[in-house]
């Protein structure tokens, strides 16, 4: 009996294999592989950006962006391939292309790159090492590392004992830690390379973490450094940082296979700048289209849209990103455009080089407008009548989607929307407040609140959940309030595909009716100035506009 069980076992073991291998070959096949960097075009020049150098102390190290000049005035990286050559001895460069000064005063970088060259001026305040700084210098590199993330010390209740501020938020929190806890031994100011401080993520004793720094590394030398001089802290309010810069914030590559540099440049409140692409996280938002490295090296994987989101220190900024790919034998064709949502759709069309797609039939449009707008489908003698109705076709198209939004129907299927979006369930507010919240959720949709007014009222709702309904989402979000506000405003963009003519848009292709282009290369993007379509903003909602137009 127990040799038949191990029998069976087995089989079914053989059995699992057998149908979860051939399925992870398969997701394997499908996951995005980078192609090959396509042949560089002619280039005529070169563009260095920024065009100067600032080096304002002996720590401030900076890096350009070589930029390729090739027919029509695009622009290709070539970063990485350039060869960097100081005039003089008061500048070092290391071999990542960052520039450091060495003594005070001006020099220049001879700088070459697919048989070009182009002059970088520097300017040298002072070569004077600064001390470290904590705020500055330091909590960036404990960021950077993962010690301050959700799943390490930065969780809600730290990591074995040891607990910091999530994404160092609070500086003189995380200086607190390190000094006080544990009555001060992460430091040995006697021995400094026998320091917990350094010896945990070095992994020289035994951390869950592993390996945060590398030895030798310019992280270390400089915790290592900050030790040595006495673990000071600056004023936190003053050393914070106040604004990122990206550069370049816009990019756009001709082919799959390009990639792209990008810097990240952090401004102080005392008119300081320096350059934290090192620190910098960089995350991109689909990995389809471009992957991203840890030191800001974005590549294009295939035709598409993405946006590389930047964090440094609490601070967010964006990146967008462009795929061309090989649009070889496209030609704009002219179409009508009836309103203002015409030119900006029609504008990005051209950018993206897609010819839009044709009108879509009266049955289609019907499916469409009534799946979108109350979530069924039409019934076969509303289907009927409106096919035979001999009206011109913008214009019954124009009134059927005034009378859905009229209809109850509307109300009542965008108030179960919301009401999933802001987590309305009894299970967390109640048999009584779930009610009330709903209720005036409905309210909301049926009485066209605008949106910022209708966000508004959630965010700053104070008082009884019963009386005030609106407070039930705060409630239920708790601590989580404005990373989930940020959730539902920022809706991930979906990435530019190559597909069928036949228009797929569930929103952009409701606006067929007042003549707006249909927009294949996005299956789930709204038009301009919005998130989703019936969703009412400062203008009211986008629909009832083409009503006025």
């Amino acid at each position: 009996m127990k040799d038949r069980r191990l029998e069976w076992c087995f089989a079914v073991a053989s059995a699992s294999a057998a149908l979860t291998f051939p399925a992870l070959v398969a997701a394997a096949a499908n996951t995005p592989s980078a192609p090959a960097p396509p042949p560089l075009p002619p280039i005529h020049a070169l563009k260095l950006e920024p065009a100067s150098l600032h080096l304002q102390d002996g720590r401030d190290e900076r890096r350009v962006l070589v930029l390729g000049v090739t027919d029509g005035e695009k622009l290709i990286d070539l970063t990485a391939q350039a060869r960097y050559a100081a005039s003089s001895t008061n500048l070092q460069i290391d071999p990542q292309g960052y520039i450091r000064g060495k003594a005070k005063g001006s020099a220049e970088v001879v700088v070459s790159a697919a048989g070009k060259e182009a002059k970088l001026p520097v300017t040298i305040d002072e070569a004077i090492l600064p001390p470290v700084r904590f705020v500055r210098d330091v909590e960036p590199i404990l960021s950077k590392a993962g010690c301050n993330q959700g799943t390490c010390h930065g969780s809600a209740k730290g990591k074995n004992g040891f607990k910091l501020s999530l994404r160092g938020y609070d500086p003189e929190y995380d200086y607190q830690a390190l000094i006080n806890d544990l009555s001060g031994r992460r430091f040995n100011r006697v021995n400094v390379d026998d320091s917990l401080m350094l010896l945990k993520p070095l992994a020289e004793v035994p951390h869950e973490g592993r390996q945060a720094l590398k030895p030798g590394s310019r992280e270390h030398q400089l915790v290592r450094q900050w030790i040595l001089e006495g673990t000071k802290l600056e004023d936190p309010a003053a050393a914070r940082v106040k604004q990122i810069e990206i550069l370049p914030n816009e990019v756009e590559m001709d082919l799959p296979g390009r990639s792209q540099q990008l810097l990240v440049i952090a401004h102080y409140g005392d008119g300081s700048t320096r350059d934290v692409t090192r620190e910098a996280h960089f995350l991109v938002s689909n990995s389809e289209v471009a992957d991203v490295t840890r030191d800001g090296l974005v590549r294009g994987l295939r035709r598409g849209e993405a946006a590389v989101l930047i964090r440094y220190e609490g601070l967010y900024s964006p990146a967008q990103l462009t795929v061309m790919g090989d649009r070889s034998g496209y030609e704009w064709v002219d179409v009508p455009e009836h309103n203002f949502i015409d030119q900006h759709v029609n504008a990005k069309l051209r950018k993206m080089k897609i010819l839009p797609s044709p009108l879509c039939t009266d049955a289609e449009f019907m499916r469409r407008v009534y799946l979108d707008l109350t979530g069924v489908p039409p019934k076969a003698e509303r289907v009927r009548a409106f096919m035979d109705d001999q009206t011109p076709v913008r214009q019954k198209r124009e009134k059927l989607i005034d009378e859905l939004i009229d209809s109850s129907d509307y109300v009542e299927f965008w108030a179960n929307k919301w009401a999933d979006l802001l987590q309305c369930n009894s299970e967390k507010l109640g048999e009584k407040a779930v009610w009330l919240f709903r209720d005036w959720i409905r309210q909301q949709i049926a009485k066209n609140t605008p949106y910022d007014r209708f966000v508004r009222s959630i965010l700053l709702a104070r008082g009884s959940s019963y009386e005030n309904p609106a407070v039930n989402c705060l409630r239920v979000l708790r601590e989580d309030v404005s990373r989930s506000a940020l959730q539902l405003q920022q809706m991930p963009r979906p990435s530019l595909r190559e597909v069928d003519p036949e228009p797929v848009l569930r929103r952009g292709r409701l606006l067929r009716a007042s003549g707006v282009q249909a927009r294949p290369d996005r299956p789930e993007c709204d038009f301009p100035g919005s998130r989703r379509l019936p969703q009412d903003h400062r203008r009211g909602n986008p629909l009832q506009q083409l009503r006025r137009r």
